[in-house]
């Protein structure tokens, strides 16, 4: 038996917890504050196909030094997960690599859309967590661009009972905008997808979702643009859910000058004034969740010319400290944090409950340090930031995990 001893809860209150174990063992975690396990909505793994960049035994790793004990990894691999065959072949090397991880990190698959296989959603219905849809181009060539294909998906969607999750960038716009504007540099990035090319595939998965009934989850939101458009989604009554990831939060446009291709990703960094914007959205409620769109590429790759480039950060591990480094500036209570990292994506998803935890250090201040990353690309675009409260312990599946500690 594993027994917790000493522990507090957001609210201060005493909190002891045990675990059935095969060795009898006490934790003594004063001085430590307990969160569920947290799940992360939004990862790419990188397997099949990417292992270079990523694959389950180093991320799992990086997930529960992140404080993570669930996450729906999306299907933009090699080969992308768009039939039942792929993702059968998925899950058993996942399966695989978890084991020799020793880590039996909890993971639910999206499926991805594919115009020549939308026959092969309802086959795995059962099996996956929801569809994604790339409403344009991003890492791989899953898209999703022309408008039957996408009333087809959000229509087989609605009588499956299934979500669907977007990246909504319109790829017409952003086609035309790349024919438009010579880019020079990276920060190029922000102004080829700007504002508009979200806005667009944004307000038309909305009136998708609004014929079909379809549950719609728009992934990383990056806007006030956006935000007003699906705040008003939400008053109509609409089953529209938002996320945001934590380098819309915390980095914008003035940080290509400093991270060079490290700042690259899809949607863009947008200018200072939306982020305060989308924290007065996850204060309002328009914001659900926060997706680390942990999506890791070798520094090499990172290092390439714009247009070379590819788009993604790694963020996992980086996620939960940089939230409750915002609760120690005033910028987000505990209650936010818990909501955006367990409870509306448990809600939203329908997960079972679970009794892993997560023992956070409030106090401890930490410089993030790339040698102390486990994700196999070893770099992260805060790194060198001072950040207070960082994951002590993690609790998976009855066994206990030391971060401090972890190969």
């Amino acid at each position: 038996m594993l027994k917790i001893i000493n522990a507090q809860d957001i609210h201060g209150k005493s909190v002891e917890l045990s675990y059935s174990n095969k060795i009898d063992d006490c934790l003594d975690a004063k001085g430590l504050t307990v969160f569920p396990g947290l799940i992360d909505p939004h990862v790419h793994f990188r397997i099949p196909g990417l292992e270079h960049k990523e694959d389950w035994i180093t991320a799992s790793k990086a997930a529960i030094s992140g404080g993570y004990t669930t996450v729906f990894d999306m299907p933009n691999t090699l080969p992308p997960t768009i039939t039942k065959k792929y993702l059968h072949e998925k899950k058993s090397l996942i399966d695989a690599q978890l084991i020799q991880a020793n880590i039996p990190l909890h993971y639910h698959l999206f499926f991805g859309a594919d115009k020549q296989h939308l026959d092969q959603i309802s086959l795995v219905q059962h099996e996956i967590i929801g569809i994604k849809v790339f409403m344009g181009c991003s890492t791989g060539n899953l898209v999703i661009d022309d408008d039957e294909s996408l009333h087809a998906v959000f229509k087989i969607a609605s009588d499956l009972n299934l979500i669907v999750a977007v990246h909504a960038e319109d790829e017409a716009i952003l086609q035309t905008r790349k024919k438009q504007i010579s880019a020079n540099n990276y920060a190029d990035h922000s102004n080829i997808r700007n504002i508009d090319v979200a806005l667009s595939a944004v307000e038309k998965a909305i009136s998708l979702c609004r014929k079909y009934h379809t549950k719609l989850y728009i992934l990383h939101v990056s806007s006030k643009d956006e935000i007003n458009c699906i705040k008003k989604a939400k008053q109509e009554g609409l089953p529209v859910y938002a996320e945001t990831t934590p380098h819309h939060l915390f980095l914008n446009t003035s940080y290509y000058s400093t991270l060079h291709g490290k700042a690259v990703v899809n949607p863009p960094l947008r200018e200072e004034s939306h982020q305060s914007s989308l924290f007065q959205a996850i204060d309002d409620g328009t914001i659900d969740t926060i997706g680390s769109d942990h999506a890791p590429h070798t520094l090499d790759e990172k290092s390439l010319p714009y247009g070379q480039c590819p788009s993604g950060m790694p963020g996992i591990e980086t996620t939960l400290p940089l939230l409750l480094n915002a609760y120690h500036q005033g910028k987000i209570s505990l209650e936010k944090i818990l909501s955006l990292t367990y409870k509306k994506p448990k809600e939203i998803f329908q997960l079972h409950e679970s009794n892993d935890i997560v023992l956070v250090d409030l106090n401890k201040t930490q410089t993030v340090n790339p040698s102390y990353l486990k994700t196999k690309c070893g770099w992260s675009s805060f790194s060198g930031l001072t950040l207070k409260g960082w994951p002590r312990y993690v609790i998976l599946s009855g066994k206990c995990y030391d971060l401090t500690s972890l190969i």
